[in-house]
């Protein structure tokens, strides 16, 4: 069962330990969880909206969430760059998926209520790499923050 989760999400199997290509939901999920971790802690509202930001986007249920939470985090630990992550979302996603990411990525920046810049300056940097226009960002922003209150 693991192993079908696994083949699930692109992760290696025991059978098969060369890493396969990231998919686009690993490679969405690992940049969110790189969000996360920009302020230097994950606190549990964050990983409460991931959980709930995949469930509701990637179409993944709540224990899937909780296996692709694991893998983005093993694969955010293992990066070095943005670019390995946003490469695969360029290539794999329309404009419209690119869209709801940089929305979901602004949604992981204010899950604790707070904006710091190291999230910020991912989330635009993310952007960037993926296609996505400046104003396009901003609005995206309003739009999640518009929700908050």
């Amino acid at each position: 069962m693991l192993d079908q989760i696994k083949s699930l999400f692109g992760l290696a199997t025991e059978e098969n330990s060369e890493k396969p290509p990231l998919d686009k939901r690993l490679a969405a999920a690992a940049l969110m969880v790189q969000v996360m971790a920009a302020d230097g802690k994950i606190r549990p509202e964050e990983e409460k909206k991931l959980h709930a930001v995949l469930s509701e986007h990637y179409a993944v249920s709540k224990e899937d969430a909780k296996t692709l939470e694991k893998a983005a985090r093993d694969a955010h630990g293992e990066a070095v760059d943005l670019y390995g992550f946003t490469s695969v979302l360029k290539r794999e996603m329309d404009m419209a998926e690119r869209l709801a990411l940089v929305e979901d990525l602004w949604e992981m920046v204010y899950a604790d209520g707070e904006l710091h810049e190291f999230e910020d300056n991912i989330v635009w940097r993310v952007a960037e790499l993926i296609g996505i226009q400046s104003r396009d960002r901003m609005e995206l922003k309003q739009r999640v923050l518009a929700r908050q209150d």
